[in-house]
């Protein structure tokens, strides 16, 4: 299989993190797996902006209607929990 193409994308940095990497061996992999990181933590609703679309805010509502976003007590994370009763297998 040959490999993937490469292509070369640039961006600015302020020189505080141009002096911060200063001593990463090998920037483009390091950046390479930065962005890889974060795109795998994207919320898939907003998809990283931050904000939900006015038709995403009514979508959530709905949602919120039976779910909640509780604490984990062992490790403190935020997650989403289904608050319907065990009710009719029509419910679930």
């Amino acid at each position: 299989m040959p490999s993937e193409k490469h292509e070369i994308i640039t961006f600015k940095v302020p020189e505080s993190l141009k002096d911060a990497m200063k001593g990463v061996p090998n920037r483009s992999e390091f950046i390479r797996n930065a962005i890889l990181t974060a795109l795998d933590s994207v919320c898939p609703l907003c998809k990283g902006t931050g904000i939900f679309s006015p038709h995403q805010k009514e979508h959530w509502k709905q949602f919120t209607r039976d779910h909640s976003i509780q604490e984990c007590e062992d490790c403190h994370a935020l997650h989403l929990v289904c608050d319907r009763s065990h009710g009719s297998a029509e419910d679930r």
